[in-house]
C-alpha cells in the first residue's frame, strides 16, 4: 500500500492564449521570430495528453513552458495548475524526463533510482523507507533483471536504450508526482518498446497522474494510447481535444484520408501542409482557383503555406472559442488544495548536511572508475620509474647533486600542477546537463553540489601522488626521514588541489572545453615559466605572476622541506620556515573554488532568468 505522504496532488494544467517570441540578435539587427502563437488546452489528472508536430513546430517549446522550465518576459497568456500559476512548491511534485538520457555512466540501476529517492523523497520517510520506495519502482517498471547492470555510456557497456529511458522515467515518478512530463519518451525506441513505455505512461495515469508528453512519428498502436492531442504547425495551434475525435474533425473541415493510413502520419502530413493522399476541402480549391493558378503545385494541390493558414482559421473560427468558454468555468477545488498549489515554499528531500553526504558517496562511487583506470595508473607510474631511473640516488652533498635535485623537485611540482587542472577542466561542463537537471527538480541545494563534487575528489586524488612519490622519493635519493618525506607529500598534495581550484575555475567559468583548454595551456605554461627555476631575476612590472603561480611556491616548499637543515639558501631561494608558501596554497584552494561556485550560480541564475 503506498505511504499518504508519497499521495499525489491531483493537479488540473489549463493554459489559455500561450505565446512565446524569442529575439534573434544579428549582427546590425534584432529580429523577433513567433515560436508559440495563442495555444489554448487542458489537461485532467487520469490523462494522457500528446503534443504532436513536425520538427520545429513548437512542442518542446511549449512542454518546457508547462513544465515551468521556461519562464521568460517573452512569454505571454496563462498557465495555472488547479487555478492558480506555477510555484516553487511545483517543483517538487513535478517530474520531467528529457529527450536525452542524462545519466551517470558506471552507477547501476538500482544506485541510481536509490539515490534519487534519498535526495527527493520527503525527510519524514527513512532511509530505509526512501530505498524501498526504489526498489518498488524498479518492479513498477520491469527492470528488476537488469537493477545490478551498470547504466553505461558511450564508453561503457550498460543497459538497453528501452531500459535507459524508463530508468530516466523512474527517476521522475520515484516522487509519485502529480505532474509528469516527457520530451520525445520513444525516439530512437523500436516499436515493441515504445509501445511499451506509452503503456507504463498510461498505467502512470490511471492512478490520478496528469501525463503530457510530446510525440514525434507514433505507430497507429501507440496514437490510439492517448486521451487528447494537440496537434501544432509552425508554432501554431491546428487541434485540441480528444486524441479519438482528430479525424473526425478534419473530415468534417473537408480533409480526409484517401487511403487506408496510420492517424499519426494523416495529422503530421497535414501539420507539413502536405494534401498528397488527403482530399482538398472545397473552400481551398476555390481560393486557389480565384487567386492564382501559378500558386498551386505541379500536381493540383495548394502549397504548404496555405494549407496551414486555412488549418489555423478553420480551427479559430470552429472550436477555438468553445474551448476558451470550458477553460473560463472555474474549477471545484476546496481552499487547501489551491494555496497548496500556490505555496512558494520550497521542499528538500534532505537537509544540507544528508545532502552533501548523498552527493559524496555518489561522486566517489561515479568516478572512482575513471581515477583507477589502467591508463591513469600506467601514465603516473610511467613516469615516477622514468624519473626515478634519471635521478638514481642523487647526491645533495654536491653543488652539482643539488642542482639536479632541484630540477627533479621543480618537475614535480610541474607534474602536480599541470596534470589535476586538466582533469579538472572538465568537471562541470561535462556535468551541466545533469546538473541542470537535478536542479530545476530541487533534488539539492547548489553550495551542498560544490563542496561535494570538490571533496569527493580528494581522497581519489591522493592515492596517486602517494605511490608516485613512493617510486620517486627512494629511487631518487632524496632525505630519507619519516618527516621529510611526509612534508614532501602534503606539500604535493597542496599543490595538487590549489591546480585542481585552478582548473574547476576555469571549466565553471567558461563552460566550453575548448576554451577552457587553451586558457588552461596558457596560464599553466606562465605559471611553469614564472616558477622560480628557469627566471631566477624576473623584471619588476611582471614579478606578481609568480606570486600567483602554485608551481612558485610549491617548488620553494619543496626546496625548504629538503634543505632546510643543510644550508640556509638553494639556487637563490632561502630555505626559512615556508608559512608564507602555505598560507598562499591555501588561499589559492579557497579562492579558486571560491571563484568557480559564483560562476556555477551566476550560471544557474542565468538559466532560471
Amino acid at each position: 500500500m503506498r505511504s499518504p505522504i508519497l499521495n499525489p496532488l491531483a493537479t488540473t494544467t489549463y493554459f489559455t492564449d500561450v505565446t512565446y517570441k524569442v529575439i534573434i540578435k544579428g549582427m546590425t539587427s534584432c529580429e523577433e521570430r513567433d515560436i508559440l502563437n495563442g495555444i489554448t488546452g487542458a489537461v485532467n489528472p487520469g490523462e494522457v495528453l500528446a503534443l504532436m508536430g513536425p520538427s520545429g513546430s513548437g512542442k518542446t517549446t511549449l512542454l518546457n513552458l508547462l513544465g515551468g522550465r521556461l519562464i521568460q518576459s517573452t512569454v505571454s497568456g496563462s498557465i495555472t495548475y488547479n487555478d492558480q500559476p506555477y510555484s516553487k512548491f511545483l517543483k517538487s511534485r513535478i517530474g520531467f524526463v528529457t529527450q536525452d538520457d542524462v545519466l551517470f555512466p558506471h552507477l547501476t540501476v538500482k544506485e541510481t533510482l536509490t539515490y534519487a529517492a534519498r535526495l527527493r523523497l520527503p525527510k519524514v520517510l527513512t532511509r530505509q523507507q526512501k530505498e524501498k520506495r526504489a526498489v518498488d519502482v524498479i518492479y513498477e517498471l520491469g527492470l528488476e533483471r537488469c537493477q545490478d547492470t551498470m547504466i553505461g555510456g558511450s564508453f561503457v557497456r550498460g543497459v538497453s536504450g528501452g531500459e535507459r529511458k524508463r530508468v530516466c522515467i523512474g527517476n521522475e515518478i520515484i516522487i509519485n508526482p502529480s505532474l509528469l512530463f516527457l520530451d520525445e519518451p520513444t525516439s530512437g525506441l523500436d516499436s515493441t518498446t515504445a509501445l511499451r513505455t506509452i503503456q507504463t505512461l498510461q498505467d502512470i495515469a490511471e492512478v490520478g497522474k496528469t501525463v503530457i508528453t510530446t510525440i514525434h512519428q507514433p505507430s497507429s498502436r501507440l496514437f490510439h494510447k492517448f486521451d487528447k492531442l494537440i496537434l501544432l504547425g509552425k508554432g501554431s495551434l491546428l487541434y485540441f481535444g480528444k486524441a479519438s475525435e482528430a479525424i473526425v474533425y478534419f473530415s468534417s473541415i473537408g480533409c480526409s484520408p484517401l487511403i487506408a493510413m496510420n492517424p499519426a502520419e494523416f495529422l503530421l502530413d497535414l501539420a507539413n501542409g502536405n494534401l498528397t493522399d488527403i482530399s482538398v476541402p472545397s473552400e481551398l480549391e476555390d481560393k486557389v482557383q480565384m487567386e492564382n493558378s501559378e500558386t498551386e503545385t505541379g500536381n493540383g494541390k495548394p502549397p504548404p503555406a496555405v494549407v496551414h493558414e486555412y488549418l489555423v482559421e478553420a480551427y479559430e473560427s470552429r472550436v477555438a472559442d468553445t474551448e476558451k468558454k470550458k477553460l473560463m468555468a472555474p474549477l471545484p477545488l476546496d481552499e487547501e488544495l489551491k494555496s497548496k498549489v500556490s505555496s512558494s515554499k520550497r521542499q528538500w528531500g534532505a537537509s544540507w548536511w544528508q545532502q552533501y553526504c548523498i552527493l559524496f558517496c555518489r561522486g566517489i562511487k561515479e568516478r572512482k572508475h575513471d581515477y583507477f583506470s589502467w591508463l591513469r595508473i600506467t601514465q603516473v607510474l610511467s613516469t615516477a620509474i622514468i624519473l626515478g631511473l634519471l635521478w638514481w640516488q642523487s647526491d645533495s652533498k654536491t653543488i652539482r647533486g643539488r642542482q639536479d635535485q632541484a630540477g627533479l623537485l621543480f618537475f614535480i611540482a610541474v607534474f602536480w600542477g599541470f596534470f589535476p587542472v586538466f582533469t579538472a577542466i572538465f568537471t562541470f561542463p561535462q556535468e551541466r546537463a545533469m546538473l541542470g537537471k537535478e536542479r530545476a527538480a530541487d533534488m539539492y541545494r547548489l553550495s551542498a553540489y560544490f563542496l561535494a563534487r570538490t571533496t569527493s575528489d580528494l581522497p581519489l586524488d591522493l592515492i596517486l601522488p602517494v605511490l608516485f612519490l613512493l617510486v620517486v622519493y627512494f629511487m631518487a635519493g632524496l632525505k630519507l626521514s619519516a618527516s621529510h618525506f611526509f612534508l614532501s607529500m602534503l606539500t604535493v598534495f597542496l599543490c595538487i588541489v590549489a591546480a585542481q581550484g585552478l582548473g574547476l575555475a576555469i571549466g565553471a567559468t567558461l563552460m566550453d572545453l575548448k576554451r577552457a583548454t587553451t586558457l588552461a595551456s596558457v596560464t599553466v605554461m606562465t605559471f611553469m615559466l614564472a616558477g622560480g627555476y628557469f627566471v631566477k631575476k624576473v623584471p619588476v612590472f611582471i614579478s606578481w605572476i609568480r606570486y600567483m603561480s602554485f608551481n612558485y611556491h610549491t617548488y620553494k616548499l619543496l626546496l625548504k622541506v629538503q634543505y632546510q637543515d643543510i644550508m640556509p639558501t638553494v639556487n637563490g631561494i632561502k630555505t626559512d620556515s615556508g608559512l608564507k608558501e602555505v598560507g598562499a596554497l591555501v588561499a589559492m584552494i579557497f579562492g579558486y573554488r571560491f571563484l568557480a561556485y559564483l560562476s556555477l550560480r551566476k550560471m544557474q541564475l542565468h538559466c532560471e532568468a
